[in-house]
């Protein structure tokens, strides 16, 4: 029975989450729809949809690590000074 209610509350949990990401789609939709706005407001967006902000940033920590591992992968198709390129900006990065 326990199983049951794991189940069960994990579905709740996915159905909460389903709708905040429905709300957060439906406000991003309206503003996008709006005739009168004229630039997209990236930041406006994430800082008037409740809940954005949190998502978007979960979703990049998440999206890091298959980014890192595409670049890993790529790296022998690089050229030398591409290679030596990368390494200085990633020594720009370190200082």
């Amino acid at each position: 029975m326990p199983m049951r209610k794991d189940n069960s509350d994990e579905l709740i949990q996915e159905n909460e989450t389903n709708e905040k990401l429905e709300k957060m789609l439906a406000a991003v939709l309206h503003y996008l729809s709006d005739d009168e706005i004229e630039e997209i407001d990236i930041e406006y967006l994430l800082a008037n949809t409740e809940n954005l902000r949190d998502w978007w940033k979960n979703y990049q920590e998440k999206n890091k690590k298959k980014i890192e591992d595409e670049i890993k992968a790529s790296l022998n198709m690089l050229s030398f000074e591409e290679l030596e390129n990368i390494r200085e900006q990633i020594k720009k990065k370190k200082d």
